[in-house]
């Protein structure tokens, strides 16, 4: 089941795309699938076709790890 992410190069704005599987510590390359920006439009720098991206790990600054629907539904918004 894919996972959706956002990751975050050096130097440019956060993708958001889907991965297989997360990497694993000793990955050095990470592949992300339906690349594109937080607003879902198109990144500048990749041809419109391309569906799959392999980058570098060390290019990434960090990752984050989107929730899904369900877990969204689990966890609402609280008021106190």
């Amino acid at each position: 089941m894919p996972v959706t992410v956002l990751v975050h190069l050096s130097g440019e704005d956060p993708v958001v795309g889907e991965v297989e599987e997360l990497p694993a510590p000793t990955d050095t390359i990470i592949t992300v699938n339906n690349p594109r920006r937080r607003d879902g439009k198109d990144l500048p720098y990749i041809q419109g076709n391309v569906v799959t991206v392999v980058w570098p790990m060390h290019r990434i600054n960090f990752i984050e790890i989107m929730p899904t629907a369900e877990e969204e539904k689990l966890i609402g918004f609280v008021r106190e």
